[in-house]
């Protein structure tokens, strides 16, 4: 107990000692954990937002009946889709059932027609892209009688919002109002997007669909676990991923997480090297201490003890200062760059600090040269 007391009494002193010096060592410390607790977390959010954009684009995972070259030549019974797992560790899937067909479109009003893709979709995206739009929301205007049309298939019939447009296929005849437009610049702008159930009365398939749509979050090794869970659960199905999506996900943010990982290794090698100068001057000024101590009966494991106590709590204190301005600098950094705030992760903080203090710790090196101090030397004033 005498022994702890003394060396706290010591560690305290060596603070109140030299503190210029100290602040400088502080300063590297905690402006190293503020770039590198920012890059970290925006390393960590990366992947969350990477994921969140890509699906944007779309699915990443399709089911299509087995043994057929296309969606529409045969189809999946509708309850399939209530067998794909929605809850996932990284987050839910987005399921979406869909029911393709070729029919006759024309607009009554014009005398224009043509043939176009009919898209039925469930859930019908025009209810969740413009849930207050007044065509759809009238008393004479349901989610069966809406319709999403497509731009070149609205340039060709010429038509305009609130149209009302004859679908037939077969002989069945159905309607809907034009509600919206889009355009992607892909398949959908050649597409009549309508609500499953008034595509499945058109085709005269109740309770049939052609493909289930997934939207599935995780890593390309996760969505390919997923994959292969969901063959085993759907065998009428064929799992299709689509590669390019998870493929091009992992592509990117491998190339983000390498050059953040890569930066945040050179914040740290420079740090240290700025500790290890400041650290080499503070071992030059503490040689009579050093020689003091040892004459007195000071082990030299002891007195290499309260240098590193003193650098791991300067690692400590910047680690702790410095990771908290550095979360807060990658929030606002994402917002410059991404528009969005980075969300900040809590497993960043500690790990910054824990570097930090390793930083601190290899920083003081120099201070080893302590230990071949002769007090004799010291006395004379050789060393």
């Amino acid at each position: 107990m005498p022994d702890r007391k003394m060396f706290w009494r010591i560690i305290r002193r060596i603070f109140a000692s030299n503190r210029a010096r100290l602040f400088v060592i502080l300063l590297a410390l905690g402006a190293g954990a503020a770039v590198t607790a920012a890059l970290l977390n925006l390393q960590v959010d990366a992947k969350r937002r990477l994921t969140t954009e890509f699906r944007a684009f779309g699915p990443n995972v399709l089911l299509v009946p087995k043994n057929s070259p296309s969606a529409d030549s045969s189809t999946l019974p509708e309850s399939a889709a209530r067998s794909v797992p929605a809850h996932l560790p990284a987050g839910d899937v987005r399921v979406s059932s869909a029911l393709y067909l070729i029919a006759d479109v024309s607009v009554p009003s014009s005398g224009k027609a043509t043939s176009a893709v009919i898209g039925g979709l469930n859930p019908f995206a025009f209810l969740t892209a413009f849930p207050r739009s007044p065509v759809y929301t009238g008393p004479n205007h349901s989610a069966n009688n809406v319709c999403v049309l497509g731009a070149r298939v609205a340039r060709q019939l010429n038509a305009q919002q609130d149209a009302e447009l004859i679908l037939s296929v077969s002989g069945r005849r159905g309607s809907c109002r034009v509600a919206s437009f889009r355009e992607t610049g892909g398949p959908e702008d050649d597409r009549v997007e309508i609500s499953l159930p008034a595509a499945q009365s058109l085709a005269g398939l109740p309770n049939r669909i052609s493909a289930i749509e997934l939207r599935v979050p995780g890593t390309p090794g996760a969505i390919q676990a997923y994959v292969a869970d969901l063959q085993r659960l759907i065998p009428q199905a064929d799992v299709r991923p689509i590669r390019q999506f998870t493929e091009g996900e992992a592509k990117i943010y491998d190339r983000i997480s390498g050059i953040l990982s890569a930066t945040v290794a050179l914040v740290l090698v420079l740090t240290s090297l700025c500790v290890m100068a400041a650290m080499t001057n503070v071992a030059m000024e503490r040689r009579n201490d050093v020689g003091l101590m040892k004459a007195i009966g000071g082990a030299t494991r002891r007195v290499l003890r309260l240098f590193l106590a003193e650098a791991a709590l300067l690692g400590l204190t910047g680690g702790v200062l410095g990771a908290a301005i550095g979360i807060l600098l990658s929030m606002w950094l994402g917002k410059a760059v991404f528009g969005i705030a980075a969300r900040p992760r809590l497993i960043v903080y500690p790990v910054t600090v824990a570097l930090t203090i390793i930083v601190a710790i290899a920083g003081a090196y120099p201070l080893r040269r302590l230990a071949n101090i002769r007090p004799a030397s010291v006395f004379r004033g050789e060393a």
